[in-house]
């Protein structure tokens, strides 16, 4: 299942992240959920999935104005990848960090069934 708002993939009927029961089945070019990570693994993951030929869309926990405050290297991103490169780009988050290691992520539900 797919929560369009957490942008979570998972099984069951309630999102595990926000527990809303408003979710659908995932389609192959939903942005889903795929790790959190901090500075300076963040700028290796997105470099790694495009050089990979995986789009990804980022987005920083702390906002534009407060990273640039405290600076880039405080920032923790999250990535997101279309459902259909999923299995891909979990290999490669394995193989850079190890399985589950390191998302940074405190969130419920962040593991992508």
């Amino acid at each position: 299942m797919y929560c369009e708002k957490c942008k979570h993939c998972f099984e069951g009927e309630r999102c595990p992240n926000c527990r809303k029961g408003r979710v659908r089945q995932v389609r192959p070019d939903d942005p889903c959920y795929l790790t959190e990570q901090s500075s300076p693994w963040n700028g290796m993951l997105e470099d790694v999935l495009r050089q990979e030929g995986i789009p990804c869309v980022t987005s920083g926990r702390l906002g534009a104005g407060l990273s640039t405050y405290v600076g880039s290297v405080l920032e923790i991103t999250r990535f997101y990848v279309r459902w259909s490169d999923m299995e891909k780009a979990r290999e490669i988050v394995n193989g850079l960090f190890g399985k589950g290691c390191p998302d940074t992520s405190n969130e419920r539900g962040t593991e992508n069934d």
